[in-house]
């Protein structure tokens, strides 16, 4: 299992007019903490999509328990359960700076063949970085 944390500072624009991190913006702050995480594993997105493979997300889905503000220092914790095969799952819990559990999610990303559209193994030097987390 692989575990990771990435720290987002909400930004005034991304509040609604009840002072509320939007709940659209949500997608975006866990997409940062995807890129981070691969980063962080030594996987870069710019590489993977120059070598030909694209990650769509093929699901998303989110629930509420509390909100963040504008100023707030979000904690957005990633969890990988599982090695990757065409798809890639990821699980995510959003905290505030006190701790409190804001909102859990989940997406699932397929590997993609930019050339022919269709879904594809995670490609080879991935896997083998993945395999190093799930062998432990």
């Amino acid at each position: 299992m692989i575990e990771k944390e990435t720290k987002i500072r909400v930004r005034y624009g991304e509040t609604d007019r009840m002072g509320y991190v939007y709940y659209g913006n949500y997608a975006s702050y866990f997409e940062v903490a995807r890129v981070e995480t691969l980063r962080n594993m030594g996987i870069s997105y710019k590489k993977l999509e120059d070598d030909g493979v694209m990650l769509p997300v093929l699901e998303f889905k989110i629930k509420y328990y509390k909100p963040a503000f504008y100023d707030d220092e979000l904690s957005v914790q990633i969890i990988i359960e599982k090695m990757p095969g065409v798809r890639i799952h990821f699980r995510y819990k959003t905290y505030n700076s006190d701790k409190v559990l804001l909102n859990e999610a989940e997406t699932t990303l397929v590997f993609v063949d930019i050339k022919t559209g269709k879904p594809r193994m995670i490609p080879d030097d991935l896997a083998a970085i993945f395999s190093s987390y799930f062998m432990e």
